[in-house]
């Protein structure tokens, strides 16, 4: 709020009254405004030394009104957002000197600007805006080879962004492998989405501890087993030893046996304990380890101990550790009611232990509502108590009873539970175990359950009839989930779910991507009604860049984005792309490799827009290690 008055007071002082803010639209962006104003793809001849009153008469309207941004007020009528004006008086507002400010006549066809250089200010001013724009892009789009390498034998020729190249350059798909290798010394962050095993082994080898942990410290860590194994054996903390372990297992690594033996050798033992996969051999010398939290750990494995052991840990002199035992015994013998009632805490037990029958009957008949929901998705829960729960006046109760694996189909379609469709879904662990069982995922596909059919649908492969079930199935999220995992959905499946699905964070290219999504025949999508299939056109492999160039001026902007990264766009319309209204179709023409290389290189020196721009897989390789170097020897 108090930049928003900020914002306001400067208006004032200057004259101006403020009308609106103006929401992203049809207009020409302020982005594009500034940018031009810094002289970037701007068209010739547009500096000048003053604005003085003829050129604030032509930005006003009849009643005095224009369009205006100021740098650095960026909340509320702000520098990426126009703000409606009115100037009541008839000279000049008072708006030059800082922080600088761009302006924009209502009809957009006069542009005035003022903004700070390294020379000190800059003043554009433009009519005829998008006329000489258009001149701008088909000259910028005749740039000859020639001029090309004298562009790039020039960069970087001015102050850049340092730290917006290095952020940047680890997301150029034309950087080879030794260039990211030289970045990690730089900036460690584009690890977090890379898949290069030359780049990984060098990450995973590197002195620096913060540049060795990156890859495996990420949503979704791409290391091999062994490369995981490099990072836990390079670890100097024991406790992070044991975390990168962890992470190792869950991303399903191999860790070989010595690794083990040198994590159960150090500090960090309790823990190392836990660790799923522990050979066989550890087990008696962690059951009678010296370290209570280490027997109890050794619990966990009960049904790798040999008896003499499990008696030994049932009859432990530490309460933690006999709890731990009695807890992992009774999940096969029932627990007797003298047993549950002193344990210390009994949920727990209620949630994965066998009981005794007397006891389960009078839980599940008299329990409080928090016991039978913790009962309800007990495994070891008896077919009475599953009878009797199935039954229980509390929803959620019933709900959780629906998804056990121990139903038949028709006793899940029986039991009355509360679904609802829009929520979060989730694999069913159960279900998922049995992805490459095709007589279990026939039955499980025809469940009325509709959670049960989307764990089936996101098996990587079903057999065919499974698959046709699936594909007509009237829950959408289970078409959806067809879509995005498994490599045998048909290719009239995908295109129904693309109409309206655009990927996910977890599936981006699904289904789009999908290897049996259509490509043949899109073409016919290039009049759709719809935007998101009109998109489709440019896929097809009779499409031509008569084709990219009709749709980069599509009304929508989801069309024109995608006309931005076609490398058929021509580079006239890489250009025009710039001054999109929309920010994402602006971003991606600005790494279409189709830009001149002038347009780029000016780009690259814009602080905002470098770390985009560097990404661009035109600016050749030597450039790419040029601006590396300057980025390193930049202070920090």
């Amino acid at each position: 709020m108090q930049h928003r008055e900020e914002f306001r007071d400067v208006l004032a002082r200057a004259g101006l009254t403020v009308v609106e803010d103006v929401r992203p639209g049809s207009l020409f962006p302020p982005e594009a405004a500034w940018r031009i104003a810094r002289g970037i793809a701007a068209p010739d001849g547009v500096a000048r030394e003053a604005l003085d009153a003829a050129w604030w008469r032509r930005l006003c309207d009849a009643d005095g009104e224009f369009l205006v941004a100021l740098l650095g007020h960026r909340i509320g009528g702000n520098d990426s957002w126009w703000t409606r004006v009115r100037h009541a008086g008839s000279g000049v507002p008072e708006l030059t000197g800082d922080p600088g400010f761009v302006a924009l006549s209502l009809d957009g066809q006069v542009l005035l600007a003022q903004v700070p250089g390294p020379d000190g200010s800059r003043v554009t001013a433009l009519d005829r805006l998008p006329e000489r724009l258009e001149e701008a892009a088909e000259a910028a789009g005749r740039e000859t080879e020639a001029e090309r390498a004298e562009v790039w034998a020039a960069v970087p020729g001015r102050r850049g962004w340092p730290l917006h190249w290095a952020e940047g350059i680890g997301s150029n798909p034309a950087a080879p492998d030794e260039l990211l290798i030289r970045l990690l010394d730089v900036d460690e962050g584009f690890l977090h989405g890379c898949d290069r095993p030359a780049v990984l082994d060098a990450a995973v080898a590197h002195p620096d501890p913060r540049v060795r942990s990156r890859p495996a410290d990420t949503f979704r860590p791409r290391l091999t087993s062994e490369q995981w194994v490099r990072l836990v054996r390079a670890e100097p903390s024991p406790d992070r030893r044991v975390l990168w372990a962890e992470r190792a297992r869950v991303w399903g690594a191999e860790l070989p046996e010595d690794l083990y033996d040198h994590l159960l050798a150090g500090p960090s033992r309790a823990r190392a304990a836990e660790l799923p996969g522990l050979p066989a051999q550890h087990l008696p010398g962690l059951a009678a380890d010296a370290d209570p939290r280490v027997r109890a750990a050794a619990c966990a494995r009960w049904e790798d101990l040999p008896e003499p052991l499990r008696q030994r840990l049932l009859a432990d002199t530490e309460d933690a550790v006999r709890t731990a035992a009695l807890l992992a015994h009774h999940t096969v013998v029932p627990m007797p009611r003298e047993v549950f009632a002193a344990l210390p805490d009994p949920r727990p037990a209620l949630e994965r232990c066998r009981l005794a029958p007397g006891l389960e009957a009078e839980l599940v008949r008299d329990g409080a509502p928090e016991v039978r929901r913790a009962l309800a998705a007990n495994p070891g829960l008896g077919a009475h108590g599953v009878a009797v729960l199935a039954r229980d006046p509390q929803a959620d109760i019933r709900s959780a009873v629906a998804l056990r694996p121990d139903l038949t189909e028709e006793q899940r379609a029986a039991v009355r539970h509360d679904f609802d469709p829009t929520t979060m879904a989730h694999t069913l662990p159960w279900v998922e175990d049995l992805h490459g069982d095709a007589d279990a995922m026939r039955r499980l596909a025809a469940s009325s359950h509709p959670l049960v059919r989307r764990s089936v649908a996101r098996a990587r492969y079903l057999p065919p009839d499974v698959v046709r079930r699936l594909a007509r199935d009237g829950d959408r999220v289970v078409r959806l989930f067809l879509a995005e995992s498994c490599e045998d959905t048909p290719a009239e499946t995908l295109l129904e779910v693309w109409r309206w699905w655009d990927g996910s964070f977890s599936h981006p290219d699904r289904p789009r991507g999908h290897p049996n999504f259509p490509r043949a025949g899109l073409l016919r999508h290039a009049d759709d009604p719809s935007g998101r299939m009109r998109r489709l056109a440019l896929d097809d492999p009779g499409s031509t860049p008569a084709d990219v160039a009709r749709l980069a001026r599509d009304p929508e902007a989801e069309v024109r984005r995608r006309a931005a990264e076609d490398t058929r766009l021509s580079p006239a319309d890489a250009v025009r792309l710039l001054n999109d209204p929309e920010a994402h179709v602006r971003d991606t023409a600005l790494r279409n490799p189709r830009l001149p290389a002038r347009v780029l290189a000016g780009l690259l020196h814009d602080r905002d827009t470098a770390s985009a721009a560097v990404t661009n897989p035109a600016i050749p390789v030597p450039v790419l290690h040029r601006i590396l170097t300057a980025a390193a020897a930049a202070p920090r």
